[in-house]
């Protein structure tokens, strides 16, 4: 009886056992599906409601709806609050005083942003539309666009800043596009960026936090993102962005034609104090350099525009800004990433833009990708090592080019700038072209100096010796309108540097654009205004003859340059124009420093 009864038990143990297999599997089999489909983003979701709306129809799926569906974003933005302060990217100004004043600066020393008023605005605020109005009509084969992966690298980022970074990418990016969000902390030191910051991202879907064990820089830091990444398509986003609408179909779609296409947005200007999104609709700028090589932005010329067939097709770009592009993650392995030995930031964007053309790719700026980015009061940390950085791309790319870079900047040639053997073999297997191909075929618009011996340098006189030509533009953005003084010769170059040229003018050339001496009619003074453009004649005002004797003629008034000692109303020396003589002080000579 008792093996019987065992014999009975046994089956029915069997059966639940069993059945609570099946169940398991068939749980599983749901989370699993579940999972699946968030993982996939809109395209089962699109292909399960579009089937329901196919039955309870006429069995024809709205290809509108489905578009619709398809172009979702990771998330939805939350409902408007019209009153809330920055939305619609408007500037936010606060009337403080006293402790709220006082706290107001501290944020802005600490991060050279003004984080009291960021910390104020929403972390998914929205922005007001500025792109061309003919991008809002471009149509995107979503399904067959390639994925990307966003990677977001930071030092020490203020916590709302770096958080409306990541939600401006997820609320704007289409599910189906967006593989991931790799943020990668460069090891910073604040505690906000460590266990509070781990703990909200584990909340957001596609979001990935790594850590760097000891500073890397942006570049190595860039890297460590760039080789988890698993999305087709390479998007490097500074951490203090704001995406505009329909900023990353553009940039996708146009690397699915060409996957050597290195394509850059709009960078548009989030103000550093008030956080006003400043937009333009216009026409973008592009990227250029100085002789400095130092990141300038041009107009876009008239051999690009005639190039264009439409106001919304890509810009060839000579270089980038170097914080925000697009690039098929094969294609950046291919041309060799980053040059790992360039240390914090500073000059990689040239040196990328330069291997980018060098070596058979293109480097273009998309008129429908806007993305805005707070661009701070000064440099938040120290950029010691952009020098270094700069030198490593002109001894590897600029061929002998590089000395026009080292005559204006002869410290450089004293700077360490560590082993680049890999690189030039990097450039030899790629079988790059030269800097002369680059700057002929795309940088003509650039004057390239003559630099010819005994006519640039610091322009020195016999009468005064320990004085030579300065000058110092009105700012950073405008090289022209200032008058020349005479200032102790310190041998840096930079805005002590000149060039005399084979068509009788004077150049400042460490700058773009260039600016050229010119003596008004009626004046003594000399000032700077822009040099002609290439292959125009030279300005009558901006003509000089350098004599043998080291006499310096002024075409259109007939007289010499002469060093004066009290030639400004504050008693300051200056070169002015007198009637010609021989006396030393109207004698000057070029000096390079070695």
């Amino acid at each position: 009886m008792l093996g019987r009864r065992r014999w009975h038990v046994r089956p029915l143990l069997l059966l639940c056992c069993g059945m609570i297999a099946v169940g398991f599997v068939l749980l599983t089999w749901s989370a699993r599906g579940e999972e699946g489909l968030e993982g996939e983003g809109v395209d089962r979701q699109v292909g399960g409601r579009a089937a329901a709306a196919a039955a309870a129809g006429d069995g024809r799926v709205d290809p509108d709806a489905e578009y619709e569906q398809l172009k979702r974003p990771v998330y939805e933005k939350p409902p408007l609050d019209v009153n809330a302060l920055g939305e619609f990217g408007k500037a936010v100004q606060l009337n403080l005083q006293g402790e709220e004043k006082k706290k107001e600066e501290e944020a802005i020393n600490k991060h050279q942003i003004n984080i009291y008023v960021s910390d104020r605005i929403s972390l998914r605020r929205r922005l007001p539309e500025r792109w061309n109005p003919l991008c809002k009509e471009k149509k995107y084969d979503y399904r067959n666009l390639p994925t990307t992966s966003v990677v977001i690298a930071f030092y020490n980022e203020a916590w709302s800043t770096l958080l409306r970074t990541l939600h401006s990418v997820l609320d704007t990016s289409p599910d189906i596009l967006l593989k991931e969000i790799i943020i990668v902390d460069d090891y910073s030191e604040r505690e906000h960026l460590k266990k509070p910051l781990e703990d909200y991202v584990a909340d957001l879907r596609k979001v990935r936090l790594i850590r760097a064990r000891k500073r890397e820089g942006l570049v190595r830091a860039r890297l460590l993102g760039a080789s988890i990444a698993t999305g087709d398509v390479l998007t490097f986003l500074d951490c203090h962005c704001e995406c505009h609408i329909g900023w990353l179909e553009p940039l996708l779609e146009r690397i699915k034609e060409d996957e050597s296409a290195v394509v850059c947005p709009v960078i548009d200007v989030i103000a550093w104090n008030t956080f006003e999104y400043l937009g333009n609709s216009g026409e973008p700028q592009i990227g250029g350099f100085d002789w400095r090589l130092v990141f300038t932005w041009h107009t876009i010329p008239d051999h690009e525009r005639k190039r264009r067939r439409s106001s919304i097709d890509v810009i060839r770009s000579p270089t980038m800004a170097g914080g925000l592009f697009a690039v098929s993650k094969r294609y950046f392995e291919y041309l060799g990433t980053y040059d790992t030995g360039m240390e914090v930031w500073g000059g990689e964007n040239l040196e990328i833009s330069f291997r980018i053309w060098q070596c058979g790719g293109s480097l273009e700026i998309h008129p429908c990708s806007h993305v805005g980015h707070v661009f701070p009061k000064q440099a938040p940390y120290s950029r010691s090592k952009a020098l270094a950085n700069s030198v490593r791309a002109a001894e590897v790319w600029m061929d002998d080019y590089k000395t026009l870079y080292y005559h204006r900047n002869p410290h450089a040639r004293l700077e360490a700038y560590g082993d680049v053997t890999e690189r030039r073999k990097l450039k030899e297997k790629l079988q790059c072209k030269t800097f002369k191909w680059f700057l002929e075929n795309i940088y003509p618009d650039i004057h390239v100096p003559e630099d010819r011996a005994g006519f640039f340098g610091m322009l020195k006189n016999k009468g005064m010796l320990k004085y030579c030509f300065d000058y110092n533009p009105p700012n950073e953005h405008n090289v022209a309108g200032e008058k020349i003084i005479l200032y102790q010769c310190h041998g840096m170059g930079q805005n002590q540097f000149f060039e005399y040229s084979s068509h009788n003018e004077f150049r400042y050339n460490t700058r773009q654009p260039e600016a050229c001496m010119a003596a008004d009619a009626g004046s003594d003074f000399l000032t700077m205004y822009l040099c002609r453009e290439n292959n125009q004649p030279v300005p009558e005002n901006q003509q000089f003859i350098f004599k043998e004797d080291g006499s310096i003629y002024h075409v259109l008034s007939q007289k010499c340059i002469e060093a004066v000692a009290n030639g400004f109303n504050n008693g300051r020396p200056g070169p002015l124009l007198r009637p010609c003589s021989d006396t030393d002080h109207q004698k000057w000579y070029f000096q390079e420093r070695k």
